[in-house]
């Protein structure tokens, strides 16, 4: 089954999270705080205007974002946890930086 989310709302999967502290105590799911950190599954058209045109989306399907502890809401597709959520939820892209070799 595919989900296509509507308006300006965007499919998120959540980003594990480190089962272990720095000092090596491993914690368990139940004790786990859940990750405000994901990658966008999908994403809908964009928001619509009063006149009818649309606003392009500045996320896209890959983007790892950020977003608020209680934003979205949890749903279940193909046995898979994602969060359904409003692009305004989201708080900013995470971009890989690029390494810069040292010169000798």
């Amino acid at each position: 089954m595919s989900f296509r989310p509507l308006h300006d709302r965007v499919v998120v999967r959540r980003v594990g999270s480190d089962e272990k502290t720095a000092g090596g105590i491993i914690i368990p799911d139940t004790a786990q705080e859940k990750p405000s950190e994901g990658e966008v599954v999908s994403v809908g058209p964009g928001a619509r205007t009063e006149d009818g045109k649309v606003i392009a989306m500045d996320v896209k399907a890959g983007d790892r974002v950020l977003f608020g502890k209680w934003s979205g809401t949890e749903v279940t597709i193909d046995g898979e946890e994602l969060l359904i959520m409003k692009e305004s939820d989201i708080m900013g892209v995470i971009e890989a930086t690029k390494k810069s070799k040292k010169a000798a």
